[in-house]
């Protein structure tokens, strides 16, 4: 497994010779470690409108939501034949997030999900397919006799980004369909709030039964939110959930506040940090936060300069390393916050797989430390239980690194890891 961030680093592991790609399930080979993820597998189709488009046809901007399959054909052909269609990019915020995360370790993930079952050269699922790492196993699939979804990406001229989804396949997958061996030997289980909208549906059964099988088997569970909206209407829903299952949760400023009802970000994290392990809070141009909570004892003074925001110098700890609440005896809670990387990039075409790309590097340091605790079991790196390999204040430099090349790139994947060659003043940027 590749390490996270860039370090000056010992060398703890012998480096083996390449071998040729197997068809086996690579998950199952000795020493490797994976996450899980289930999504409502989906292309993303991005169409440049306007205001008034949006307008004319009553979508909230912003927002994510459902439309009839037929709206979806018309607009989507209506665009196709213009020639105004800026791409389509396999998607679904789970799908993005395990594709990034297996770019950035070199190790494999496993998508859970529903596809259609009847694959023909260039359509949606093909392109899904091909347009994802090879590292993603996605022989756990149900294969389902409708086509995939799509989701209908309307990118406003402020770059704001609002999304139809056309709904195929994606919300077939069954419970019966969740391999429960596989999420138990797992080092995270990646969930989204947007399997859990429709009771009915049911993706929404499965999704809970992989979360009871996670706990079981002591396996973080990590739950990203989606928008606003949707956090709005299941607000009473997730509260109840977060406490009970999550131990990592992804939100934007916009998220955290319709859930904590605190506009500051800082202090939200403080108030979901009552509920889970960790939070990944990003707020868009002012870059991201991180909240974790870590035993008094194992608490690490940073040597940074000292900030003050609506808490009094809040990243005072932020070289700590995360835990979770079952390995702790007095809970102290430690925060960072980073801006976007050398400012962020000169042009930004839209946001889409920003928030995504980060929580992919979050995923990274939490199987890195699982990897490197099987393989170096007695290092002083492991002489108390931790959730993440790095401290939060490394990670949050990860996160935003990653963000920064999404963001650089028209797409909402990772097309390549993170460069290997770095100037002076991203090597600086590392060292701290």
């Amino acid at each position: 497994m590749k390490f996270p961030g860039r370090r000056n680093t010992k060398h703890y592991f012998p480096v083996e010779d390449k071998q040729r790609s197997s068809f086996d399930d690579e998950i199952y080979r000795p020493g490797n470690v994976f996450v899980v993820g289930i999504d409502q597998l989906l292309v993303d189709i991005e169409i440049p409108v306007d205001d008034e488009f949006l307008a004319h046809h009553n979508f909230q901007k912003g927002e994510s939501f459902i439309i009839d399959d037929n709206l979806a054909d018309l607009i989507y052909w209506q665009y196709k034949n213009k020639g105004s269609i800026a791409g389509e990019f396999p998607g679904g915020a789970v799908g993005n997030t395990l594709h990034n995360y297996s770019i950035l370790s070199d190790c494999p993930s496993v998508a859970l999900g529903a596809i259609n079952k009847n694959i023909e050269v260039g359509d949606y699922a093909y392109k899904y397919i091909c347009n994802t790492s090879s590292k993603v196993n996605l022989s756990y699939l149900q294969s389902c006799a409708r086509p995939m979804g799509r989701a209908l990406c309307f990118v406003s001229p402020d770059s704001e980004r609002t999304f139809a989804i056309s709904k195929g396949c994606m919300n077939d997958l069954s419970p019966e369909s969740i391999p429960v061996e596989v999420i138990e030997r797992s080092s995270a289980l990646l969930v989204t709030a947007y399997t859990l909208r429709d009771e009915k549906s049911a993706i929404f059964k499965s999704t809970l039964r992989a979360i009871e099988i996670a706990k079981n088997a002591n396996v973080p569970v990590v739950l990203t939110l989606g928008t606003s909206g949707l956090v709005q209407e299941r607000k009473d829903f997730l509260l109840d959930l977060i406490p009970k299952y999550v131990s990592v949760l992804a939100m934007n400023e916009s998220e955290a506040l319709t859930l904590s009802g605190i506009r500051d970000p800082l202090l939200a994290a403080e108030k979901v940090l009552d509920m889970v392990d960790m939070v990944l809070l990003t707020v868009g141009a002012r870059g991201l936060y991180i909240g974790a909570i870590t035993d008094v004892d194992q608490a690490r003074l940073t040597k940074e300069p000292l900030h003050t925001k609506s808490i009094v110098e809040y990243n005072k700890f932020e070289y700590s390393r995360a835990q979770r609440r079952s390995d702790i005896k007095e809970i102290k809670k430690v925060y960072t916050h980073i801006n976007p990387f050398l400012g962020g990039p000169q042009m930004i075409k839209n946001t889409n797989g920003a928030g995504d790309a980060a929580l992919a590097a979050v995923l990274h340091d939490l199987s890195a430390n699982v990897y490197h605790r099987n393989k170096v079991p007695n290092s002083p790196k492991h002489n108390t239980s931790f959730l993440t390999y790095s401290s939060i204040s490394q990670i949050s430099k990860y996160a935003n690194r990653v963000s920064f090349e999404v963001l650089s790139q028209n797409s909402p994947r990772l097309l390549r890891g993170l460069p290997e060659k770095e100037d002076g003043l991203e090597e600086a940027y590392w060292a701290k």
